[in-house]
């Protein structure tokens, strides 16, 4: 069943529904989080962020940026492959920064 979610995600993102596949995506890393699978929650996350990347609305960035990452960081204080690439969750903590910047600058 998490294999047809993640294949929805995808066929979201390609659909150009970044949106719905952020949302389905973080679900999952949530869903592989909690059931102790690092490594599946930590594909999850970046599936999530490929998505985010996508969302062009800065606003909309936002808010799903700081549910991303809040999950990214809790994955990176544990054991797992999310904990070994730290640079990544740099990147998207730099790319809120920017984010933020240009939200500022609509307002």
């Amino acid at each position: 069943m998490l294999q047809l979610r993640e294949l929805t995600a995808y066929i979201a993102y390609l659909a150009g529904a970044p949106t719905y596949a952020f949302a389905l995506s973080l679900d999952l890393a949530r869903i592989h989080h909690r059931a102790q699978d690092a490594e599946a929650a930590y594909g999850n996350v970046l599936s999530a962020a490929t998505a985010w990347r996508a969302v062009r609305d800065p606003e909309q960035g936002l808010r799903l940026g700081h549910e991303l990452i809040a999950l990214w960081a809790a994955l990176t204080a544990e054991d797992g492959p999310a904990a070994e690439d730290v640079e990544k969750l740099e990147s998207a903590r730099a790319r809120m920064g920017r984010l933020t910047e240009r939200v500022r600058r609509q307002s």
